[in-house]
């Protein structure tokens, strides 16, 4: 499953594609500086939320709360819930996933990123939480579409664009929102 995401956009190229669809961003903690990079479980990385008007607000949070047994809990299986409250999307341009080498004897998996075939970054559905460690959030799964199926037999769940307010309106069915996107939305290619 995904542990290891990459985020190289600006502040200002994220808060531009909200105002082209007129959605109002505000930095409530100030604007971050976005520095390009992967972004591995308990690193901090940019959510969008919903504000406490009809803004949106653009934070930086950590990636994973502590689970029961102490392990992160970074992916969170989407099947079924509504998730009343707590929703968030992760700001992305690309995801990664491993299989097992073709060598046998290599101790090292094969490395795929996966970028979304017609926009330059997107947004991944999560869900946030204040916990132990301070608020921290953790990305939505669901079966695998026909892009990533070859690859792993679970996928992120990559939001379209025109779903991006209604996944942060909780009153927006998940159901309706939380699936793979089709054949040909994400581009993957090998990078180790």
């Amino acid at each position: 499953m995904c542990n290891l995401y990459t985020q190289t956009k600006s502040v200002d190229e994220v808060a531009r594609i909200f105002r082209e669809m007129q959605v109002p961003l505000v930095f409530p903690e100030g604007a971050p500086n976005l520095a390009p990079r992967d972004i591995a479980i308990t690193d901090p990385g940019p959510i969008v939320r919903a504000g406490d008007d009809d803004s949106y607000e653009l934070v930086v949070r950590r990636w994973s709360w502590p689970g029961p047994g102490g392990k992160p809990v970074y992916n969170f299986r989407s099947d079924g819930r509504e998730f009343p409250s707590g929703r968030c999307q992760i700001v992305a341009d690309g995801f990664y996933e491993f299989t097992t080498h073709s060598d046998p004897k290599s101790k090292r998996k094969h490395k795929w990123l996966f970028t979304k075939t017609d926009e330059p970054w997107f947004c991944i559905a999560g869900i946030w939480r204040d916990t132990d460690v301070g608020e921290a959030f953790t990305m939505l799964t669901t079966e695998p579409g026909p892009d990533v199926a070859p690859y792993h037999n679970r996928q992120i769940v990559v939001l379209k664009r025109e779903d991006w307010a209604r996944w942060l309106d909780p009153r927006s069915s998940a159901k309706d929102i939380l699936r793979p996107l089709p054949r040909g939305s994400l581009k993957v290619e090998q990078v180790g």
